[in-house]
């Protein structure tokens, strides 16, 4: 039976991690896996992530079972934290395995609402959107989003698009930091985006994978909050990997919002009925770290003084490649780096230019030139920039 499986096309990321390792020359530089690293190349482990271990490994006094829908002290202080005090009354959540897993369980509740959903996707979008899209076999339709010339959002193409979609429909967004282009829109095209959604009826599934890695913790989720607010339903999918640095946790939540108790109630149950067909329970280690920090007083200062300085050093990266490449080129053409938010942006190289990198200069990034900004250090912004305006990009 298994060997009549299909051999299964390779993850361009996992791929590209792969070569990079492989690849033993001094000085290579990788752009292209999406996890934040300092300035000595390490992913650490936050102040307050492993205070909050310490405190856990102190009181926890079994490894039980917690509820189907994860803790419920884990879902408020998550729901706080992305919707302030707009949640309420029309929240139901359950936590997921990463944020991925609330993409994947948000996806597959859609289907038991209404099959015949349409989801409409950012042209570009996160790649493993699109994959699980066409592993599930569900129906789904790309919207522009970036505009390749000025390297920002293809604004009235995409009101366009999204005015396409139905009453049923699925509007997929990028709640801040868009991955892969680090393109964002402003506060009044997210109104624009709104009204469209108010006009069509279709239901926003927010992917809420950075916040607090852009322009702050609130401010990266003032557009979930305003569409949360003006919409009779929204989904929200928040990962828990980027701003508590507790990627291998896979620590995730799914909310919906509704406007009655009815379909809140509705909504609660089938999302736990899907964890249980999926995983049993969530997994509960990186959802009480974060619950843990989320409610104590201390922690939680720490933490965001920890994440700011994160989001602080990426902004520094960005205006000091902004500013060499303006340098090296002569020309204010790679300004929009500095402008973009998040780990990403998307640089616009060829996949020629982006090999010709790679090959020349030992720099990895996917090859449609997103690069990872938080890859970067003082030093490497100034060896990447030549190479970038050496591959004549």
């Amino acid at each position: 039976m298994l060997g009549n499986l299909k051999p299964q096309a390779p993850d361009k990321i996992l791929s590209l991690m792969a070569e990079f390792k492989a690849d033993t020359r001094q000085g290579k530089i990788d752009l292209g896996v999406g996890v934040y690293k300092d300035p000595t190349g390490l992913t650490p482990v936050m102040r307050a992530v492993k205070k909050a271990e310490q405190k856990i490994w102190e009181t926890q006094n079994t490894k039980s079972y917690t509820a189907l829908a994860g803790e419920p002290e884990y879902r408020d202080a998550m729901s706080s934290m992305v919707l302030g005090a707009l949640g309420g009354d029309r929240v139901a959540s359950v936590g997921t395995v990463g944020g991925t897993g609330a993409i994947r369980q948000a996806l597959e509740l859609v289907r038991m609402a209404n099959p015949d959903a349409v989801i409409h996707v950012s042209d570009p979008t996160w790649p493993n959107h699109v994959s699980i899209l066409n592993f599930m076999g569900q129906a789904y339709e790309m919207y522009p989003y970036f505009d390749n010339e000025t390297r920002g959002i293809a604004f009235e193409a995409m009101l366009d698009g999204i005015g396409k979609a139905k009453k049923g429909d699925v509007v997929l967004l990028h709640g801040c930091c868009h991955n892969p282009t680090g393109a964002n829109p402003t506060a009044e095209q997210w109104d624009a985006i709104a009204e469209s959604l108010e006009k069509t009826g279709a239901t926003p599934l927010i992917d809420l994978a950075y916040q607090g890695f852009g322009d702050g913790l609130d401010e990266d989720a003032a557009a979930t909050r305003m569409i949360a607010e003006r919409l009779p339903e929204v989904l929200i999918a928040a990962s828990c990997s980027k701003n508590f640095g507790i990627y291998r946790e896979r620590t995730g939540i799914l909310m919906t919002l509704t406007n009655d108790a009815k379909s809140r109630d509705l909504s609660q149950g089938a999302m736990a009925y899907l964890n249980r067909q999926n995983y049993s329970f969530p997994p509960d280690h990186g959802a009480r770290i974060v619950s843990t920090i989320l409610t104590d007083d201390a922690l939680k200062a720490d933490w965001k003084a920890e994440l700011e300085e994160v989001r602080q050093t990426m902004l520094g990266l960005r205006t000091q490649l902004a500013d060499e490449l303006r340098t090296l080129s002569g020309s204010d053409k790679f300004d929009f780096i500095a402008r973009h938010r998040g780990m990403f942006s998307r640089i616009g190289a060829t996949p020629e230019q982006v090999a010709r990198m790679k090959e020349d200069a030992g720099i990895y990034m996917v090859g449609d030139s997103r690069l990872n900004i938080a890859g970067l250090n003082r030093d490497t912004v100034p060896i990447l920039a030549r190479a970038i305006v050496e591959a004549g990009v």
